[in-house]
C-alpha cells in the first residue's frame, strides 16, 4: 500500500473504533469522561513502561485499561459521596494526569517517553513505524494495534448489545431485570481506555477525543435507533478522516488537526439539516404550525 493509503486507513480505523464506544458515552451523558480518561491513561502508559521497559504492545493496553477503570471508579466514588459529577471528573482527571507527568519528568528522561510522545502522536509517521515478523514486513504497527482493538470492541458490543442498549437508555430498568449495570459501566470504561491508548501514538489526544465525541453526537441528531447510530457515527468518522487528510494536504496543515476540524463540520451539517432535530426542520415545522393557525377558522 502507498504512504497515503496507510494514513487514510489509520485515520479511518481511529474514526470507527472511537465513534463506536463514543455512542454509548453520548447516550449516557458521559462524553467528557472520555476527555478525562484520554489524559489519565498517561499514568497507565508510564506504569507499563516501568514494568516492561516498553511503551508499546499489549502491556500498554493493560496499563491503560487499569488506569481507565481507576478513573471511572474514583469519579463514581466522588459522585456517590455528594461531589458534583463534573467536579468529580475534573478532580480525578487533573490529579492522575499530573501524577503521570511527574513520573515521566522524574524517571523518563533517558528514554523515548514524554508527554509529547504519549499524547500528541503524529499520523504522518505511522507508515514508517513498521511491524516485522520473521523478517517479513507486515505494515505499520499502529494499523495492527487499531485493528485488534476494533475487532475486540466490535465483539464485545455484539455480545453485550442488549445490555449496552438497556443501560444506556434506562439503567433503572436494566438493574430491575438483573443486568449488572455497574459491571457494564466498567466494561465500557475499559473499552474506552484501550481505544484511547491504541490511538494516541498514531493521531494524538485531540483527534481521539474529537472522534469519540463528535461523530456520535452528529449521529444522535440523525437517527433515533442505536444500531443506526453506531453505523452512522462510524461513517462520519471515516468521512472525517478522508476529507480531513485531503484538506490538510491541500492547505499544508496538520493532518490530525484537519481531521478533527472535519468532525466539527459534519456535526454542524447534522445540526442544521437533521430531519427531526435540525434547525431547518424545526423552522419548517414552526412555519407549518403558523400557517395552520392562520388558515384555521376562529372559534
Amino acid at each position: 500500500m502507498s504512504y497515503e493509503a496507510w494514513i487514510l486507513l489509520t485515520g479511518s480505523l481511529v474514526g470507527i473504533t472511537c465513534s463506536m464506544i463514543g455512542c454509548f458515552l453520548v447516550l449516557r451523558k458521559m462524553s467528557m469522561l472520555a476527555d478525562a480518561i484520554s489524559h489519565t491513561v498517561l499514568l497507565g502508559i508510564v506504569g507499563a513502561y516501568f514494568v516492561t521497559g516498553f511503551v508499546d504492545g499489549p502491556a500498554m493496553l493493560v496499563g491503560a485499561a487499569i488506569v481507565g477503570l481507576l478513573t471511572a471508579f474514583l469519579v463514581q466514588l466522588l459522585d456517590g459521596k455528594g461531589v458534583q459529577s463534573d467536579a468529580s471528573i475534573g478532580v480525578v482527571f487533573t490529579s492522575l494526569f499530573a501524577v503521570g507527568v511527574i513520573l515521566i519528568s522524574v524517571y523518563g528522561g533517558n528514554v523515548h517517553l514524554d508527554v509529547q510522545h504519549a499524547l500528541m502522536g503524529d499520523i504522518t509517521f505511522v507508515p514508517w513505524d513498521l511491524l516485522e515478523w520473521n523478517g517479513m514486513n507486515l505494515g505499520p504497527s499502529a494499523v495492527w494495534m487499531l485493528g485488534f482493538v476494533l475487532i475486540l470492541n466490535a465483539c464485545i458490543i455484539f455480545l453485550c448489545y442488549k445490555e449496552f442498549k438497556l443501560t444506556s437508555f434506562d439503567p433503572a430498568m436494566a438493574a430491575a431485570i438483573g443486568i449488572p449495570v455497574l459491571m457494564i459501566h466498567y466494561l465500557q470504561m475499559g473499552m474506552l481506555s484501550i481505544t484511547t491508548v491504541a490511538s494516541f501514538d498514531s493521531v494524538g489526544a485531540i483527534l481521539v477525543v474529537a472522534m469519540i465525541i463528535v461523530p456520535p453526537s452528529a449521529a444522535y441528531l440523525l437517527t433515533e435507533k442505536l444500531l443506526h447510530m453506531l453505523f452512522i457515527s462510524a461513517g462520519i468518522g471515516i468521512a472525517s478522516a478522508v476529507t480531513g487528510y485531503y484538506a490538510a494536504v491541500a492547505a499544508n496543515v496538520s493532518i490530525a488537526g484537519s481531521m478533527a476540524v472535519m468532525t466539527g463540520i459534519f456535526f454542524i451539517l447534522a445540526f442544521i439539516f437533521s430531519p427531526s432535530h435540525g434547525i431547518v426542520a424545526k423552522k419548517r415545522s414552526r412555519n407549518a404550525i403558523g400557517r395552520r393557525k392562520v388558515e384555521s377558522p376562529e372559534n
